[in-house]
């Protein structure tokens, strides 16, 4: 059982729960009407938090010497030796492939593709990237949004302008969520080594202007789906509220550069994206 409970730790199941979620939510809203199916969503979670999973512990695998050397990830199951290398390799792969081989056959090659290419792209190319740049930000804000994409695309069987205006909001939502806390968590970060704030000097002026000038841009993306009619007046009015709700502690953090503001525009993060999607999902019922 603790070797079970490692590998939860492993898959980080909390976070992969926030990934399958906004999946699901992407699904609800790509699904045709009366074609409802909870053997639909029961798929779409599973495989979701298998290929999640599988990314965490891969990315897990590649930075066990800079989790070492931070006080958040001190405890981890690799850190501590309570698994091997060899064991997180190889449940990640089963994961991987059994949530890409579920997402193929369930809802087709496309749906199965674009999780491949997620795991590839957090694994391959963002992970490593975060030792050497900022533009890992970037990087790795692609893969972030896939997943209401790829569940509007599970619901779908085809890319379209819906998937792709939910990917283009949760694309841009990621710039000041994930520098809000790379802000919070710099001197952790700087301990491994990573360099993940906008600004090569770090928690400044400018880092703080692209957090608040990202967080505007999240007003009128969210506005999008309104725009071109895939959800409605309520769902809009919601998601600019939530919006300007990231954007006042933004302006603050510009003003201040105080912790406090960080993490106040960090927390707004995590509420605008959950809420927001739902608006979209109860708009569109």
């Amino acid at each position: 059982m603790a070797k079970v409970r490692d590998i939860g730790v492993l898959f980080k199941l909390r976070l992969a729960s926030l990934v399958v979620v906004s999946a699901v939510l992407g699904y609800l809203l790509g699904i045709p009407e009366g074609a409802f199916s909870w053997w639909g969503i029961i798929g779409l979670t599973v495989a979701g938090t298998l290929l999640t999973g599988a990314s965490n512990a891969l990315n897990q695998v590649l930075e066990v010497r800079e989790d070492g050397l931070m006080k958040r990830t001190l405890s981890r199951p690799l850190v501590q030796g309570r698994l091997s290398g060899s064991e997180a390799v190889i449940a990640a792969f089963v994961a991987g492939g059994a949530g890409t081989l579920w997402l193929w056959l369930q809802f087709g090659p496309l749906t199965g593709i674009l999780g491949f290419i997620s795991l590839f792209m957090y694994v391959a190319l963002y992970t490593p990237m975060k030792r050497h740049s900022a533009w890992a930000v970037f990087v790795g804000a692609f893969p972030g949004a896939f997943p209401p994409m790829l569940g509007y695309v599970a619901a779908t069987g085809q890319f379209g302008l819906g998937p792709g205006l939910l990917f283009a909001m949760q694309f841009m939502w990621q710039f000041p969520h994930f520098w809000a806390i790379a802000w919070v968590l710099h001197d952790d970060y700087k301990q491994a080594g990573y360099h993940l704030l906008p600004s090569a000097q770090g928690r400044d002026g400018r880092s703080a202007f692209l957090i608040f000038l990202y967080s505007l841009f999240v007003v009128p993306v969210g506005m999008l789906p309104w725009v071109f009619d895939l959800t409605g007046n309520i769902s809009m009015i919601i998601a600019v509220l939530a919006g300007i709700v990231m954007v006042w502690p933004a302006f603050k953090l510009l003003l201040t550069r105080d912790m406090r503001d960080a993490r106040r525009v960090m927390f707004a993060s995590f509420l605008y994206l959950p809420l927001v999607q739902i608006a979209y999902v109860l708009d569109r019922l």
